[in-house]
């Protein structure tokens, strides 16, 4: 049984073919089910006992050669082929789906368009800041809850850096280093040390505003943020301002629009309102110009900001925040149509 084995192999071993015909005549030869290779298995029941190691041994190890053998044949001729020029150029290319702006990027630029026909350019700024421009510059007093460890996520402590929690940072950062009149907006990644759920994330997106010149009121607010409302969800949409606060505005408001779901009439999207919470808003506290180096007496301005994720999460009526940065295509594909 040995010996034959050993045969078998030998002529494996020098075997050639120069068809591709001769590969699969060899498949069936050496290895298919009517193969001298399943012959081979069918007499091991014949042999000596104390020969069934070696001889079951040397059969699998004829099996494993002669079918790499074959593989190693069948290759080369296929390779020959595409070598060849044997490609059928009429064939169909394998379809290739374009790629999409993720929503929070369609939404972000949408924003920015609107309020760059106000007039208002783009600012950006670090991530990761010192104390006084998140905190300290903006009227943020020593005890402020933000500042504890339960909201911010500090790199470090005295001096303090830390991952800003909102872009206002660039807010103090455009007015230390420039004079009114000041129109920006201020688009950026911020993180806060939040639990995650479907309405809340540590990592999300804001886009905030700040007018400062001569003679800003809070009617120029209103107009501002009523248009940029319209042009986002609709001519139709109303706002309404309501009294809030904010260290680094005085007066300060909350923003709602009118539900573009259900037009004012009330779903559960607006919780049967009819009014949507989108932003914070205000006139600048003149004690944060004054710290910025603007003259408040002479000068005066607003600000807002407001979540992208929040916006689109109501623009596109999607109920999970977690769905943003999980980048399920079967999520993103959904905004191919938008671009």
């Amino acid at each position: 049984m040995l010996e034959k084995i050993k045969q078998l192999k030998e002529e494996l071993e020098n075997i050639s073919v120069s068809a591709k015909q001769e590969v699969e005549d060899l498949r069936i030869k050496y290895i298919s089910k009517k193969g001298l290779l399943n012959q081979l298995f069918a007499d091991f029941k014949n042999v000596e006992a104390d020969q069934k190691k070696a001889v079951g041994q040397a059969i699998n190890e004829l099996k494993e050669f002669a079918q790499n053998k074959i593989n190693e044949l069948k290759e080369s001729f296929e390779n020959a082929e595409h070598a060849g020029g044997q490609t059928d150029l009429s064939m169909p290319a394998e379809p290739l789906r374009p790629g999409t702006r993720h929503p929070l990027s369609i939404v972000r630029n949408e924003i920015i368009e609107i309020f760059a026909r106000l007039g208002f350019t783009v600012a950006e700024g670090p991530e990761i800041e010192d104390d006084w421009h998140v905190f300290s510059a903006l009227n943020f007093p020593p005890e402020h809850p933000a500042r504890d460890m339960q909201d911010t996520f500090f790199i470090q402590k005295d001096p303090d850096v830390l991952l800003r929690t909102h872009t206002s940072s660039v807010q103090v950062r455009v007015m230390e280093k420039s004079q009114p009149p000041i129109r920006a907006i201020f688009p950026g990644r911020v993180f806060r040390n939040e639990a995650i759920s479907a309405r809340a994330h540590c990592i999300f997106h804001q886009v905030e505003g700040l007018y400062v010149d001569e003679n800003v009121s809070f009617a120029d607010l209103k107009q501002t943020l009523l248009y940029f409302s319209r042009e986002l969800f609709g001519e139709k949409t109303q706002i309404r301002l309501r009294p809030s606060y904010f260290p680094f505005t005085e007066p300060s408001a909350e923003m709602d629009v009118s539900c573009s779901i259900c037009g004012g009439k009330g779903c559960n999207v607006c919780k049967y309102t009819g009014w949507l919470e989108i932003l914070g808003c205000g006139m600048v506290d003149p004690n944060v110009l004054d710290l910025c180096g603007i003259d408040s007496k002479k000068y005066s301005g607003f600000a807002f900001g407001m979540g992208i994720e929040r916006i689109t999460m109501l623009k596109y009526g999607i109920k999970d925040i977690r769905h943003f940065f999980e980048n399920d295509v079967r999520f993103l594909r959904q905004f191919e149509s938008t671009i």
